[in-house]
């Protein structure tokens, strides 16, 4: 067990809402840098292509600096390091604030990734050892998650005011401000907290190796697409991917410590709660990315109206954290993981009946439900995987579980987008096939070649909304193997 004894029960929540808004802030990070690329691609004078290094770096050093931060917050203290993580990411904010091109934005962006990376295994480990009990565990974590759905929505809806009313730099700067409140909030609230076990040795080669291997792995979904699954540059990713991949897990077995238990995979338990999420985070970034897309290209909505079709989304999502975190020691964890990625699910297929006609709420419902699901279902995740592994190891665990929703995610977007593509290309050859024009007029043909693409376009998304449902009802059922020791739906749940 820890050795530190939690706060005292009136600063808990304190301590919730700081780091509430470390992860708020970091995920907020993320989505409000996406609206500001066009204004840098102008200042700096380079390609859309170019610019996507921006994104790409910061996906890159936040991959490969998960675990190692895990570890070192369960080594040497989750306080110092969240702390430690929090203040280089607002150093790294105010550098890109004031970057002048594009490799001193890469530079900035990746000193922001590092220490962003801090945020989300020492956030979760300082939660778990400040709520002891499994309900008000379960509550905490499923309040927190919420979190993430809230920056996605509001960074839209603060990004574009700043832009238009202060340029691109005040969307890095802005966190200068938040950020040191942050800072003055854990240094006030956050109690000290590390792994019991004195550490003694560093896997630095098992750190190195896992984060070059998932660093190959990032780059060719990132990529992948643009670049072709089988080009050279993907060939190389993949091979060096599985043979990092390879060492690390040679390494791991060897080290006396290893920055990720290999243990945690014989827990039953921790296999099925991180294959749920990567299917259900697959299926749901994989669907839902598209949707601000769909809403510009055939609704005709700019960019701030397209982010407000997400604010129920964060609504509904804050609504049913906090549910799943009550129904904990109720109802079953399996069960209530169960149930709510199947609401999901249907939230996503809904997607499938959007055309050019769809309005407002045909979009808002859907994302609702969806949101919904995963929203009373996401205490239940995140607490099973602090359920089931040492006290000691949570910081490590749930980097691991980062690792699964951000590998997810960004094998959804990359394979859905490919499948996209892949299947207008094939509606287009399939509608002509079976229509006919009687004429040679060049205005008629080009309204006929247009009518054409307009639906080989929306049957493909309709065909990947309908692919990323069926993926995340298959997820569903991997909850149902979920096994819990001594849980009870008349007690409360206790850790293991």
């Amino acid at each position: 067990m820890d050795n530190t004894p939690p706060k005292k029960n009136n600063l808990r929540w304190w301590i919730l809402l700081t780091v509430i808004i470390g992860t708020f802030l970091g995920r907020l990070d993320q989505t409000i840098v996406n609206l500001a690329l066009p204004k840098i691609i102008n200042d700096f004078g380079i390609t859309v292509s170019a610019a996507g290094w921006i994104a790409t770096a910061y996906i890159l050093a936040n991959a490969i600096f998960v675990p190692i931060w895990g570890k070192l917050g369960d080594t040497i203290g989750r306080k110092k390091v969240y702390i430690l993580g929090f203040s280089i990411f607002i150093f790294g904010s105010v550098l890109a604030g004031f970057a002048w091109n594009l490799p001193s934005m890469i530079v900035f962006r990746v000193i922001q990734a590092i220490a962003g990376s801090a945020d989300y295994p020492t956030a979760m480990a300082i939660i778990a050892v400040t709520f002891r009990e499994g309900k008000e565990r379960a509550q905490a974590l499923g309040i927190w998650s919420s979190s993430f759905a809230a920056a996605t929505v509001f960074g839209p809806l603060l990004g574009g005011p700043l832009i238009d009313g202060f340029g691109w730099r005040s969307v890095f700067l802005i966190n200068l401000p938040i950020g040191l409140l942050g800072i003055y909030m854990a240094l006030r609230f956050i109690n000290e907290s590390r792994s019991a076990v004195k550490t003694k040795f560093f896997d630095w080669w098992g750190a190195a190796t896992l984060g070059g291997s998932l660093s190959a792995l990032v780059l060719v979904l990132d990529k992948g697409p643009d670049w072709g699954w089988m080009s050279v540059g993907s060939l190389i990713c993949y091979f060096s991917a599985i043979v990092l991949f390879a060492l690390f897990l040679r390494i791991e077995q060897r080290v006396p410590e290893p920055i990720v238990d290999l243990k945690f995979f014989k827990i039953p338990a921790f296999i099925n709660a991180l294959l749920n999420n990567f299917v259900v985070f697959m299926g749901m970034m994989g669907g839902v990315f598209l949707i601000p897309v769909f809403a510009q290209t055939f609704l005709g909505y700019n960019a701030t109206e397209a982010g407000y079709l997400f604010i129920p989304m964060a609504a509904a999502m804050m609504l049913g954290a906090p549910l799943g975190g009550y129904l904990t020691g109720k109802v079953k964890a399996k069960y209530v993981i169960f149930a709510s990625t199947l609401v999901a699910a249907i939230g996503i297929f809904l997607f499938s009946y959007l055309d050019p006609r769809s309005t407002a709420m045909d979009i808002m419902l859907p994302l609702s439900i969806m949101a919904f699901g995963l929203g009373f279902g996401m205490a239940q995740r995140t607490n099973i995987i602090a359920s089931v592994v040492p006290q000691n190891e949570i910081g490590v665990a749930s980097s691991v579980l980062a690792l699964i929703r951000n590998i997810a995610g960004a094998f959804g977007i990359a394979i859905f987008a490919t499948i996209l593509n892949n299947r207008v290309n094939s509606n287009v050859l399939s509608i002509n096939g079976y229509s006919h024009i009687s004429t040679h007029a060049p205005n008629i043909i080009q309204k006929y070649i247009s009518l054409i693409m307009l639906k080989a376009q929306i049957d493909a998304y309709d065909y990947v909304f309908l692919i990323a449902a069926g993926v995340v009802f298959v997820g569903a059922f991997f909850s149902l193997f979920l096994k819990l020791k001594n849980e009870r739906t008349d007690v409360k749940v206790h850790v293991e």
